[in-house]
Parts: structure tokens; C-alpha cells; sequence
């Protein structure tokens, strides 16, 4: 009985031990899972919305690495006054991914302030990554609705004469531009870009 007892007491701590690591393994094989769909949605698009959204992408993969690889306390810092901080950095990538598709037409989900979001949540660094996590979805979601025939539709973009595919490589370089921000930050503060590890 005490053999029995013993046997079912190390089985039970067993379970107990593997459960993170269960629900770890099952949440990485859900991003792994949805970036394949990701991939496979830029490989069905093909043309130049399809290299946009592979730029788009590639920026989403490592803005999202880097911001989780970041520690919270950082999400603070600036290289100097009047700018950005760590946080502000990640949040204005999510405002502009809500605010530049309005030029060609797509809404901003109800609960949404672009104008708002790079300061309502800038320290805090769960609220950041999801917010920029939601604005990468909602991003996506803006280009894939395009019809083809409207890629060349005109538009003004700030002022200037642009077509919803310029609004759109706008956001791809934006997107990159704020990565190698982020990147110069991270690199002040002797973290390591997971992807260069």
C-alpha cells in the first residue's frame, strides 16, 4: 500500500511539474501555428500586396520578440529627453497601424484611440505587447480586405497624392524603421535581439 501510495504521489507531482511546460508547449505551437497561416496567406496573395505583407510580417515577428525580450523596467527608458521611451517606441508601431489604413477607408475597432495609445500605455509592458500584437492582427486584416482594383485607387496620404498601395509601404517601412529604433534601444541597454543570439 505504501509502494501504491508513493507511486501515485510521484505520478501526481509529475503531472503538476509538466503542466507549464504543457501550456508553454501548446502556446508555441499556437504562434507557430498561426505564423505558417500568416505564411501561407502571403504566398496565396502573391503581386505587391503579398511583398507587403511579408515585410509587414518580418517587422511584426521581431518588434514582438524584442518587446518580450525587453524587461518591464525598460519600457521607461529614453536615450535622452524628448524622446520616446522604449514603450512609446512599441505603442506609436500600434497607433499607426490603426491610424494609416483610415486613409484608404478601414475603421478603427470601437475602444481604439490611436491618437491615444502610444501614452495611455507605454510603461506597462503586457498592455503594450498586446496592443501592438491586436494592431499587427487588425493591420493584416485592413490589406487583405483591399480589393486588387483598389490598389491603385488615389488617395491623399498627409497632405500628398499616394494610392492605397503607397499608404500601405508606408506602413511596412514605418513598421521597420521603428524595428532598427528599437533595435538601437534595446542594444543601449545590453539586451540582445533574440533573432541575433
Amino acid at each position: 500500500m505504501k509502494r501504491l501510495f508513493g507511486s501515485a504521489a510521484i505520478l501526481a507531482l509529475a503531472c503538476a511539474l509538466s503542466l507549464p511546460a504543457y501550456a508553454q508547449s501548446k502556446k508555441t505551437m499556437e504562434k507557430t501555428a498561426k505564423r505558417e497561416d500568416m505564411r501561407e496567406q502571403v504566398k496565396s496573395t502573391g503581386g505587391v500586396r503579398g511583398s507587403i505583407l511579408f515585410q509587414i510580417d518580418q517587422a511584426r515577428e521581431k518588434l514582438i520578440a524584442l518587446a518580450n525580450a525587453t524587461p518591464a523596467e525598460k519600457y521607461g527608458w529614453r536615450p535622452a529627453e524628448g524622446v520616446r521611451t522604449t514603450g512609446e517606441v512599441f505603442n506609436h508601431v500600434a497607433s499607426a497601424n490603426y491610424f494609416l489604413p483610415t486613409f484608404w477607408g478601414a475603421k478603427v475597432p470601437a475602444g481604439v484611440n490611436p491618437q491615444t495609445l502610444e501614452k495611455e500605455m507605454s510603461g506597462d509592458k503586457a498592455k503594450t505587447i498586446d496592443a501592438m500584437t491586436r494592431s499587427f492582427d487588425h493591420l493584416r486584416e485592413a490589406i487583405l480586405a483591399v480589393p486588387d482594383a483598389d490598389l491603385d485607387r488615389k488617395i491623399k496620404l498627409f497632405g500628398q497624392d499616394a494610392t492605397v498601395r503607397d499608404a500601405m509601404m508606408v506602413l511596412a517601412s514605418h513598421a521597420h524603421e521603428h524595428l532598427g529604433q528599437s533595435i538601437a534601444y534595446a542594444r543601449s541597454n545590453g539586451i540582445v535581439p533574440p533573432w541575433s543570439k
